[in-house]
């Protein structure tokens, strides 16, 4: 790291502490900018190139964190929780979830208990598979070792959620991935909760052709983020959907394989059966 990347480094990590110790205040941008000596235009480019959002995208991310951890307390309003994340109102409140969550305040304080999940395992070239789905699309797919653990995985991002072990017409759609012509399937409609960052990544991996790598930088160059390879990096980590969205085809620009959250030697073994069948299909 040069000098100067270090210097524009500490300027970020400073930012960073001040948004976290004063979100309730909710701070702009030009009194953020000034707390690490930088005009409003420089700070906001380069907080977001380190960052991979602005600084108002991240004081919102803060926000919503905190008041999350307020509405698992279940005496506490929304109204608590939105006057203590320092927000204007309800009306804001869930304004912020709705863009970063996915649901509304209401939804998150209930834990989905108004959403119905069926699940099911399955056997792929690559191991057992535990796939779930809500009455939109696919929610969550797994590699799965052991099935209980598999399971507590899943309910643990839904919880109080309704479960119900089935295989339905979703799961089996996107089942037939491992066994069809991609190009010869129905369209796979996903169900997924995330941030609009997550989004815009995980949309980039769903244009990555069969049998075709690609790099971090790559995807952060294609959703106009050129300097965020390392969010980009945490936003393929967190895939809750393993093999349709092909987080396995993206590897470090040197050509090592980087990470994978069902393990390296799986990631090879996919890559290597994806190559094998379009050779095969050539």
């Amino acid at each position: 790291m040069t000098t100067s990347e270090q210097i524009n480094y500490s300027r970020i990590a400073e930012a960073i502490d001040y948004i976290r110790a004063n979100f309730r205040a909710q701070p702009g941008l030009e009194e953020i900018a000034e707390k690490v000596n930088l005009s409003p235009f420089h700070f906001q480019r380069l907080f977001t190139d380190w960052a991979g959002v602005s600084p108002k995208k991240f004081l919102q991310y803060i926000s919503v964190e905190y008041a999350k951890g307020i509405l698992k307390d279940k005496q506490a309003t929304l109204f608590d929780a939105a006057y203590q994340a320092g927000l204007s109102g309800t009306g804001r409140l869930h304004d912020l979830f709705i863009q970063i969550e996915g649901m509304t305040p209401g939804e998150y304080k209930n834990g989905g208990a108004e959403l119905n999940i069926n699940y099911s395992y399955a056997a792929s070239p690559f191991g057992n598979i535990l796939v779930a789905s809500t009455p939109k699309g696919i929610c969550h797919m797994a590699f799965a070792e052991q099935e209980h653990t598999a399971l507590t995985d899943l309910t643990n991002r839904f919880q109080n959620a309704a479960f119900k072990q089935l295989l339905d017409p979703l799961q089996q759609n996107a089942l037939y991935l491992f066994t069809h012509d991609w190009s010869k399937l129905s369209q796979i409609k996903l169900h997924l909760k995330g941030t609009d960052f997550q989004l815009k990544v995980w949309e980039t991996l769903l244009k990555i052709p069969m049998g075709e790598l690609t790099s971090y930088g790559t995807i952060a160059d294609q959703i106009t983020r050129p300097n965020a390879s390392r969010a980009v990096g945490t936003a393929i980590g967190s895939n809750p959907v393993a093999f349709l969205i092909p987080c396995h085809r993206v590897i470090q620009s040197g050509g090592a394989p980087g990470g994978y959250m069902w393990g390296l030697t799986r990631k090879s073994a996919i890559i290597g059966w994806e190559a094998a069948k379009l050779n095969k299909a050539g």
